[in-house]
């Protein structure tokens, strides 16, 4: 009979994982889905994630915090999109965005062949002969559109001056191509250049003789965007409070048909947080949780910085905040942003991981303004930024979908932040 016993608890086990994982594969199978048009700011992809996460947070239980009428809190900001045709003709060949090349985030319009002299490194540090081409009646006496430069040889204090001072500059004074070899990966623009801006990756191509772009950049001074917000209140009332972030916005799209689905970054994350907020409807503790899903943490952690400067929850409350970001991994461990800020949290971490083997290695890494933990650890909230590390490296770039995640440790550290969270 005991033997029974444990056999049908062991099946119920696998059953209950099973389907936490199924839910977790849903979760971010519609997070990294085209009609979401990946969470960003073309087509108003995040206010659709935003209003998918409402369903969520409704038909987990979530209450909507006292004093507010609804999970949203709202705020304007301004945002750079590519809402239609994204083309870059070099030579005879119509290029794949994404792949062949990239816009810069704050690239302008461009509807032209361009008339263009190419750059040579020591032109760009010379200031008087780079103004003979940029200013403005000497270059159209010379009839020039664009300027291409290569940096592929370029490294160190060098190149960072390129990309930080002079590729901006003369993106405001016309088009601009830069051939690179580094990885390609796109961000969320907010202060356009005047010009556009495009990377090429030049394996295909000897030379260049024609380029063609056309470009259509959008800038939007007002877009709105919305904080997901809801609360578990704690078995006896009180105001200590735990916070769990995880930011669902992403980079949208870059032209009609380049998307980029965002699956570790961070449909993950979000899917880890409905995974921990099912979990505690049904297992209140005596902390208030409350459950925010930022917006525009693409653009600039500005979710996180809004909820701070307007604070739903008196931030003095708040015992404790984990924000989780590429969950969809985890075969190497877990790196703990703020680990060595908090020390003893980070022990807790580190002995309940040593003590249930939940991943090879939970990791410590100092302060750092990477991810939505930021403004509450400015503001003296002690908190943990998570993420996991492993195989997968897509990240900002067409190739991180929702099919190249393998979820090998999404439930071992479900459990562990349960654990951690519980023992605080």
């Amino acid at each position: 009979m005991r033997k029974w016993r444990l056999f049908f608890c062991f099946l119920f086990l696998i059953q209950t994982l099973f389907a936490q994982l199924e839910e977790t594969k849903r979760i971010t199978q519609r997070l990294c889905s085209k009609e979401l048009q990946g969470r960003g700011y073309v087509n108003h992809g995040d206010s659709l994630a935003a209003r998918f996460l409402e369903k969520e947070f409704s038909q987990i239980g979530l209450q909507v915090l006292q004093e507010h009428e609804s999970y949203f809190q709202s705020f304007t900001h301004k945002v750079v999109t590519f809402p239609r045709e994204m083309t870059v003709i070099i030579n005879s060949d119509s290029l794949t965005p994404g792949i062949d090349f990239m816009v810069d985030p704050n690239s302008g319009s461009s509807n032209e062949i361009w008339s263009y002299r190419i750059l040579t490194i020591d032109e760009l540090f010379d200031v008087e002969l780079k103004n003979r081409y940029l200013d403005s009646k000497r270059k159209m006496a010379a009839n020039i559109t664009g300027c291409v430069i290569d940096i592929r040889n370029i490294s160190g204090d060098s190149l960072r001056k390129i990309r930080l001072e002079i590729i901006p500059t003369l993106a405001q004074q016309l088009h601009l191509l830069v051939i690179t070899d580094e990885k390609f990966t796109f961000s969320v623009g907010n202060e356009p250049y005047s010009y556009s801006l495009v990377y090429l990756k030049t394996q295909k191509f000897t030379n260049i003789s024609s380029i063609k772009t056309h470009i259509q950049s959008r800038f939007n001074e007002n877009y709105l965007s919305s904080n997901v917000i809801g609360t578990i209140p704690a078995v006896k009332k009180t105001k200590k409070t735990i916070v769990i972030t995880a930011h669902y916005d992403h980079l949208g799209k870059m032209g009609e048909n380049t998307y980029f689905p965002g699956a570790n970054d961070n449909a993950s994350g979000v899917a880890m947080l409905l995974e921990l907020a099912r979990y505690y409807s049904k297992n209140p503790t005596k902390y208030n949780l409350v459950f925010i899903a930022f917006a525009g943490e693409e653009a600039g952690l500005l979710g996180s910085a809004y909820f701070v400067q307007y604070p739903w929850l008196k931030l003095e409350n708040i015992d404790f905040l984990l924000n989780l970001d590429i969950m969809g991994s985890g075969e190497e461990g877990i790196t703990v942003v703020n680990a060595t800020k908090h020390p003893e949290h980070f022990q807790k971490l580190v002995d309940i991981n040593t003590k249930e083997n939940y991943v090879p290695i939970v990791k410590a890494r100092g302060s750092a303004a990477n991810s939505d933990h930021y403004w509450f650890s400015e503001r003296g909230v002690p908190a943990f930024f998570i993420y996991t590390m492993g195989p997968n490296k897509n990240y900002h770039d067409i190739f991180d979908t929702y099919e190249n995640l393998s979820f090998s440790k999404f439930i071992p550290i479900s459990e562990l932040l349960k654990k951690f969270i519980n023992g605080l």
